[in-house]
């Protein structure tokens, strides 16, 4: 994650803004004409940055003061500023470093607290009626049969997906991108390669994927956290066989 690092013209927009606040609260602007909206969308884009960027590291436990904030831009802009260039450089580059520091602690706090909840959920869910358990610990329950062969994991095959935290969170679906995905089985997750095998054309399976055949202790962020078991629902539309190598003869 970068933090810090808005445009110039970002950082004078701010300080435009930080100047005519209170002016802009009373009297909203009018936007007609295309330079007005192309003026307003930027600022609207840097707002958005800065106020997703100073939420991140909040929650990282370093907040800083809008105020300040704003007094820099202009103290700067003015060529008054109250530190030398220097000292500001120290300060921002101590601040990434603590950022940095703590965004990892949060990692690894979120992963033995995901370890233990995932453990709990697997055990839970294991016992649910239709769930098989296979020696790797990948849990799953057939929705649809399908009719036909099943892939290797050398084969590439096309599916539609939704997976999700056991929160329910959806953090990818090929369903809301409106079109299926293709890939070699050989090149995902290892529960997505173990599972998918166990599918003919046609089938919906539900996966449980532990974190240990999923994306392990250190996740895929940001949107999947460390140790975090995995939930799919995939239907398999087709195989593509992999090309059988060819033996030359003597």
């Amino acid at each position: 994650m970068n933090f810090l690092k808005p445009t110039l013209v970002a950082l004078a927009l701010v300080s435009v803004w930080g100047c005519q606040e209170k002016a802009a609260e009373a009297t909203p602007v009018s936007i007609e004409t295309e330079q007005q909206k192309q003026s307003y969308s930027l600022g609207a884009s840097v707002g958005s940055y800065l106020k997703a960027n100073l939420e991140k590291q909040a929650e990282l436990g370093v907040p800083l003061d809008d105020a300040y904030i704003v007094s820099g831009l202009q103290d700067s802009l003015a060529d008054k500023a109250q530190m030398t260039e220097e000292e500001i450089r120290a300060v921002l580059i101590a601040m990434e470093e603590t950022l940095k520091i703590n965004q990892q602690v949060k990692i690894e706090t979120e992963a033995v607290d995901s370890l233990a909840k995932g453990a709990a959920f697997l055990a839970e869910n294991a016992k649910k009626d239709g769930v098989t358990v296979t020696e790797s610990g990948l849990q799953y329950v057939v929705l649809t049969a399908g009719e036909g062969d099943k892939p290797k994991a050398t084969d590439t095959v096309k599916v539609h997906y939704k997976g999700t935290l056991t929160n329910g969170d959806v953090f990818d679906s090929s369903y809301e991108r409106g079109e299926p995905a293709t890939f070699p089985l050989n090149r995902v997750i290892a529960g997505w390669t173990e599972g998918v095998q166990l599918m003919s054309p046609g089938a919906k399976f539900k996966f449980t994927i532990p974190a240990d055949i999923a994306y392990g202790p250190n996740g895929n962020p940001p949107t999947i956290p460390g140790n975090a078991v995995l939930e799919f629902e995939v239907e398999l539309l087709e195989i593509q066989k992999a090309e059988e190598p060819v033996t030359v003869g003597e």
